[in-house]
């Protein structure tokens, strides 16, 4: 017998990079049902292929699948990891450009997030498996996800930070993890950095890969052209004395001389505390002396 749908909206789950514990899928499953959704899986979702979910073939099925499926409302990707770059010029995205949902994930995600921005079509840079699963129903990151999800757009007050640069701005955010996107570079999925906004986050990283991954924007012009800088987590970057520097003051640094506005301390990226940010549309930034305020709306 044919399952009956209904009208609820449908989230499907994929895992275009990474491997992921089934738990994961299992306990985001759960999670979304709760909030009214409808939850359905790539084929090849809870596959195991080494350190992948899947070969590149499974893995750019899946995501052609739900970019070219209609009924969707969103996307979720399980996890980032590493994948994505060996098939991301396999996919079309041109059904997506004519019937939009919200594609959800960060991290490796970062890459599909690039190409969608670069057809002007928004994604949402936010909670994956492992949020939906484990963090409480009242966590900021889910309430403000599912808020997203359900047509409302974010409007985040943050407090000052001493190395913010102030000014006000709009322009489209785009990026995400910054490695990730170092791998981007001299690619046709590189971002378009021209009047952006750039959201940059990271885990793991030395602190002198991260003065080289931001030397190469500078060398490479891309704060002459950019309109604004938000910083959000860099999850266990450890400190380098021998760098006579914070990592934030690397980043400050790095920056000084230019004139758009600088934002520290947004609380996205690869911690609990995740706001969702929609990449791909204009956001409106103003970092002033009392609070840093971003509004989508």
């Amino acid at each position: 017998m044919a399952e009956l749908k209904t009208n609820k909206p449908e989230i499907r789950i994929i895992s275009p990079s990474g491997v992921i514990n089934p738990d994961l899928i299992d306990g985001a499953t759960e999670r979304l049902k709760s909030w009214g959704f409808e939850v359905s899986e790539g084929r090849y979702a809870r596959e195991v292929y080494g350190r992948y979910a899947g070969t590149e073939l499974q893995r750019a099925h899946d995501l052609q699948e739900a970019l070219d499926d209609d009924g969707l409302t969103a996307v979720l990707c399980s996890r980032g990891g590493y994948g994505l770059a060996q098939i991301i010029d396999k996919i079309n995205f041109s059904s997506i450009q004519h019937n939009h949902k919200w594609l959800i994930g960060f991290s490796d995600v970062t890459i599909i997030h690039a190409a969608l921005s670069n057809l002007n079509v928004p994604s949402v840079h936010g909670a994956m498996a492992k949020h939906l699963t484990e963090l409480p129903e009242n966590a900021d990151s889910l309430q403000f996800l599912k808020l997203l999800m359900e047509g409302h757009h974010p409007v985040y007050q943050l407090p000052p930070d001493v190395m913010n640069r102030e000014g006000s701005v709009k322009g489209k955010l785009i990026g995400g993890n910054l490695s990730v996107l170092m791998g981007l570079r001299g690619t046709p999925f590189d971002f378009d950095y021209r009047g952006a906004i750039l959201f940059l986050e990271d885990v793991g990283e030395r602190a002198y890969h991260i003065d080289r991954m931001m030397q190469n924007l500078r060398l490479g012009g891309v704060f002459s052209i950019i309109s604004g800088l938000i910083i959000g987590h860099f999850t266990d970057c450890k400190e380098d004395s021998l760098m006579h520097k914070s990592i934030k003051k690397i980043i400050s640094d790095v920056t000084a001389g230019y004139h758009f506005p600088v934002c520290f301390g947004l609380p996205a990226g690869h911690e609990k505390i995740n706001y969702p940010l929609i990449l791909g549309r204009e956001l409106s930034l103003q970092v002033g002396p009392a609070a840093t305020i971003l509004d989508f709306s």
